[in-house]
């Protein structure tokens, strides 16, 4: 019962019951252990993208909406340049540029109300998903609704046809869903390439998993592994893994560790978390937890899940790396350190192209610039056709 009380704690006060002796330092150290590895492994699905301004976000009031355009509470989320998404429990809206700002409010353009309304007055939250719904209701294009068979039991995905015998198939990152990956689905759709958004144990849908939690890709990798053998017995001759965040570890791991790597012609990662530790420790500093708590989560999640300091990082070794890889990360993600992808691009030129985005959080990086961002993936993907 303790430790289920302080699992819903704010780690502030967990660590304020430390100091004053009123539970066990034992107790509340396992306590805050494993709601801060809880970040990481049971994330909110569906919910907001996670990442640095994850916690800043907040909900903001719309104070006005106008034809084309609607008015926000200033925040540093609010006034960040780029297209997202606005959501509330009953209405989902794609805001784009920034027109006009004041002390307290930013006007940014109204792109579409995807459903709902969109009312003066209303709790809203900023997401870098951009788009709800499946591919016709967010961009009008047909789609199969499908099944890929994994080791645990089927998982939905939405197939949207396309004229190639390369296929890109989407994974998306930590506390998001397949819809996350929509805002790339119109340019793949462009470029002609058959595509395949699926889903992996634990999402909506989809299996769970033994234990219950995420695996930060050390599992869910395998069901990746499954997308790629269902693309190739529907015709695929290859496939191009794209992932985002831990989505981006689980394509590594499938392009180094699958029977079927052979496929793999290419690697898109966005955001992708090559140190398991140090995104549960942005995570952790995202929500506020007091530094000396950290590492407490660190091995929590360890404990829960198998992991050792070095597991999930071979696959994030460059000299295994045997296809053409776009890197798309900037040095504003805290949860997935930039440091990381340069290193790994640098050590790699021959096979890895890192497009810089200067001003994105985690997984925001199409948000940011969506017009470099698209131009960059289309000049990677082009070769692969």
């Amino acid at each position: 019962m303790l430790r289920s009380t302080l699992e819903w704690m704010r780690p502030r006060t967990v660590a304020a019951l430390a100091l004053t002796g009123s539970l066990g330092a034992g107790a509340v150290a396992v306590a805050t252990g494993r709601w801060v590895s809880g970040l990481a492994l049971n994330p909110r699905p569906d919910g907001p993208a996670m990442g640095p301004a994850a916690s800043a976000r907040g909900e903001l009031t719309v104070h006005a909406v106008e034809p084309g355009q609607v008015t926000l509470t200033r925040s540093l989320a609010s006034a960040r340049p780029g297209v997202y998404g606005l959501t509330a429990p009953d209405c989902h809206a794609t805001i784009g540029p920034v027109l006009a700002t004041t002390p307290d409010t930013v006007t940014r353009r109204l792109e579409r109300v995807q459903f709902g309304r969109l009312l003066d007055g209303a709790q809203v939250t900023i997401t870098p998903q951009a788009y709800t719904g499946e591919p016709m209701g967010a961009h009008g294009l047909k789609y199969q609704e499908v099944a890929v068979d994994g080791e645990l039991g089927p998982m939905p995905g939405w197939f949207v046809p396309g004229a190639r015998d390369t296929w890109v198939i989407t994974v998306h990152g930590l506390g998001t869903t397949r819809r996350h990956p929509l805002v790339v689905l119109p340019l793949l759709h462009r470029l002609r390439f058959p595509v395949l958004l699926i889903s992996y144990r634990n999402d909506p849908g989809a299996p769970a998993s033994p234990d219950g939690i995420g695996h930060l890709g050390d599992t869910e990798w395998r069901d990746v592994d499954a997308a790629v053998r269902y693309a190739v017995r529907e015709g695929a001759h290859r496939v191009v893994l794209y992932g985002w965040s831990t989505g981006a570890a689980m394509a590594l791991r499938v392009a180094d560790h699958s029977p079927m790597r052979d496929r793999v012609s290419g690697l898109v990662l966005d955001s992708p978390v090559l140190d398991w530790q140090a995104a549960v420790r942005g995570l952790a500093r995202d929500r506020g937890v007091p530094g000396p708590l950290v590492p407490l989560g660190v091995r929590a999640a360890a404990g829960r899940t198998g992991l050792h300091a070095d597991r999930l990082t071979g696959s994030a070794d460059p000299a295994l790396l045997s296809v053409p890889t776009l890197i798309v990360h900037g040095p504003a993600d805290t949860l997935a350190p930039w440091q990381a992808s340069r290193d790994f691009a640098e050590r790699r030129r021959e096979l890895v192209t890192l497009h810089t985005v200067a001003d994105a959080e985690h997984q925001a990086m199409w948000n940011a610039d969506p017009e470099r961002y698209e131009e960059a993936l289309r000049r990677f993907l082009t070769p692969l056709m």
